[in-house]
């Protein structure tokens, strides 16, 4: 029995959009992934900087438009707690990534399963 051709170009349509769409969002996860990855190596190298200065030194935090006087504890619970949120969300993001790539491959296999029968189901 073979699939009707209006049937079949309908069937094509919707997995090559669904691989498309796959793609330009691992795309995008790839890229925030990234991000995310810079944003966590920026506040390690900022922990180090601050942790190689004496416990003496005065720590200023932007505010707005102001800088205020903040203890060095402060700062470095700040920094390891924004860099614990990153890595959750980084964790996020690979499962999300790899979700969208297993999309993408069942998609194409379809797509290529179905030129490959010639329509036929």
């Amino acid at each position: 029995m073979s699939i009707p051709n209006e049937a079949l170009q309908k069937l094509l349509q919707e997995i090559e959009v669904q691989a498309i769409t796959s793609q330009q969002q691992i795309g995008i996860t790839k890229a925030q992934i990234t991000t995310k990855q810079r944003d966590i190596r920026m506040l390690e190298l900022t922990s180090k900087e601050i942790s190689s200065l004496p416990k003496d030194t005065r720590v200023y935090e932007g505010v707005g438009k102001m800088f205020v006087a903040v203890p060095m504890n402060t700062i470095d619970k700040r920094l390891s707690s924004e860099s614990g949120e990153l890595k959750s969300d980084i964790t996020g993001l690979e499962k999300k990534l790899h979700y969208l790539e297993m999309t993408h491959k069942n998609s194409r296999e379809n797509l290529e399963q179905i030129l490959k029968s010639g329509g036929k189901a």
